[in-house]
């Protein structure tokens, strides 16, 4: 065998066994369901700006000001920008690095002769340098940069998504908040005029004063249900104003409640749910990363060839001619005793992967458990709106028959009370109803990827 086959058998066989063995956990494979347990009817498309289905510009307007300014999105944008950087360092590592070097002086000095010599010099040197890759360390340091860059990429996408939801479900908040401040106005009017009308009765004579006291205290406990529901308001509106990026303010209204419309249910089957959100995406990338960095550590116990030359030149005062001056050369540098930090390196590397691989198995399985959890509250929430529905259109009328009969005469007050109280609880009742339904769909929205179709690799950096 000659000199050059036997030492790339050597080198071979050095790569084989790069480094001692490292355990990783072993992840049992995720079973994705063939359908999901309910089902919510006819579906439709998810578009990427699918707040625009509920049909309210103001709603729309508030979330594309969040996109640009949400202060959460702006710093995912920074590390993307940030990844971005640190693959192109890492494909750096991988180039030649060529530097130029200067140097001058004038000295005064005495020669053999006993003779004082005075000379100007100046040396001008090119320097190249080299570390050849030759078990793919430095390969598997790109290929870990260029993967974390793609999660931060999805971890961009995600926060805007996650932004966009956030910025949705706290709008109809309000909107449902506003609708039961209306609810609340209202019956503290009626329960006004109930309380004018037991006045009157009991200055008359014709009802006895315990009448006059559950009026007053009615009215009283319907309105302090007002200021509270203002204090909810305000809340919901400076949330909002944090969430687009600017200080408390009052956020101004689109349609109301019971005008925004319920959007159908976005498409998708279970098998395609993991390419369609961008923290599943996140996840597998930042296992992906995770594994070309346990690759890079165990190859670190390799030798490493590191090639280096240079040329330049020796200006003189004393020299009739320059004198050209080079050098080549090359070094293997090969790790003997490193006090275990070589060893500590790649178990800690392997730890990284094991907590990657089992990140993606969570964020896999919670991504199929919150589909399933807003596709029923989508579902048994529009049947409990129709129940809700009936149940405050009875209690409306028999309030109505209530209060004639007690204006009559034929029924005493507490009737005609107990009629406002289960009507005002199921008015209120059905607004957070109405406003439950449409968030779930929101969140339904969010579950399924709200739209999002991957990462453009147009925009990633060069391999």
């Amino acid at each position: 065998m000659s000199a050059r086959a036997l030492a790339m058998a050597s080198l071979l066989a050095l790569a084989a066994c790069a480094g001692p063995p490292v355990r990783t956990a072993d992840v049992p494979p995720l079973a994705t369901p063939v359908a999901w347990r309910t089902d919510a009817g006819p579906s439709a498309p998810v578009a990427r700006d699918w707040w625009q289905s509920f049909g309210d510009p103001q709603l729309t307007a508030l979330v594309e000001k969040a996109l640009a300014d949400n202060t959460d999105v702006a710093i995912a944008a920074a590390r993307v920008r940030e990844a971005r950087a640190n693959v192109a360092l890492a494909r750096a590592q991988t180039l030649p690095t060529i530097d130029a070097a200067l140097s001058g002086a004038r000295s005064r000095s005495v020669n053999a002769f006993g003779a004082p010599v005075e000379q100007n010099a100046g040396q001008p040197q090119l320097q190249i340098a080299y570390e050849v890759d030759l078990f793919g360390r430095l390969a598997d340091q790109k290929a870990a940069a260029r993967d974390a860059y793609f999660a931060s990429a999805a971890a961009h996408d995600a926060a805007r998504l996650s932004v966009a939801a956030a910025v949705a479900s706290t709008y109809v908040t309000l909107r449902s908040l506003d609708a039961r401040r209306a609810v609340a106005q209202e019956t503290v009017r009626a329960r006004s005029e109930s309380l004018r009308i037991a006045r009157s009765r009991v200055d008359r004579g014709y009802s006895p004063k315990l009448e006059l006291e559950q009026a007053q205290a009615e009215y009283a406990a319907t309105a302090q249900i007002v200021p509270q529901i203002e204090l909810a308001i305000a809340r919901s509106e400076d949330a909002l104003s944090l969430l687009t990026g600017e200080t408390p303010r009052a956020i101004d209204r689109g349609a109301t409640l019971d005008r925004l419309t319920a959007p159908p249910v976005p498409d998708g089957l279970p098998s395609d749910l993991l390419r369609r959100r961008p923290d599943v995406a996140q996840a597998e990338y930042q296992l992906a990363a995770s594994d070309s960095n346990l690759a890079a550590a165990r190859k670190r116990f390799l030798p490493q060839v590191r090639l280096t030359s240079s040329a330049g030149a020796a200006f003189s005062s004393l020299l009739t001619d320059p004198i050209t001056i080079w050098s080549i050369g090359g070094s293997i540098l090969a790790p003997l005793f490193e006090g275990g930090r070589l060893t500590a390196q790649a178990e800690a590397s392997a730890a990284q992967r094991d907590q990657a691989a089992f990140a993606y198995r969570r964020a896999a399985l919670t991504a199929f458990r919150e589909v399933e959890d807003a596709l029923a509250a989508v579902t048994l929430g529009d049947r409990q709106i129709a129940f809700a529905q009936s149940q405050r259109d009875a209690l409306a009328e028999g309030l109505r028959l209530a209060t004639n009969r007690y204006r009559e005469g034929y029924s005493p007050y507490l009737e005609q009370l107990d009629a406002q109280r289960g009507l005002l609880g199921a008015e209120l009742a059905l607004a957070q109803l109405r406003a439950d339904t449409l968030i779930a769909r929101i969140q339904l929205f969010q579950a399924m990827g709200g739209g999002w179709t991957g990462i453009d690799a147009a925009d990633a950096p060069a391999p």
